[in-house]
């Protein structure tokens, strides 16, 4: 599985096939990850997530990103699963690291 994304909730981790334009909370929520969200838009930040590895296969953090997560936080990798939007194949490990 080369071009796949390793999700890892907060009982649940999966490896599952990577799907360009989806975001990873999109992904988690598919195959059955046990992914915090509440609300999908990228204000709540309870899909907050990290990225260990991966990061240049995603779309660049979205203006609600910049508004709800703090910039030390984008640097060091962090993103909102809602928002981070898989843009070319590639191998990524998200791992939910939500507030709360």
């Amino acid at each position: 599985m080369g071009q796949s994304i390793q999700l890892k909730g907060r009982t649940i981790a999966k490896e599952v096939e990577i799907e360009l334009g989806k975001s990873i909370l999109d992904m988690a929520v598919k195959h059955g990850v046990d992914w915090g969200f509440s609300c999908t838009r990228g204000t709540c930040a309870r899909c907050r997530c990290f990225i260990e590895s991966g990061a240049e296969f995603l779309e660049a953090p979205t203006d609600a990103e910049y508004n709800r997560l703090d910039e030390e936080e984008i640097e060091a990798g962090y993103r909102l699963g809602c928002q981070a939007i898989v843009k070319v194949e590639g191998s990524v490990v998200a791992i939910n690291k939500t507030y709360f």
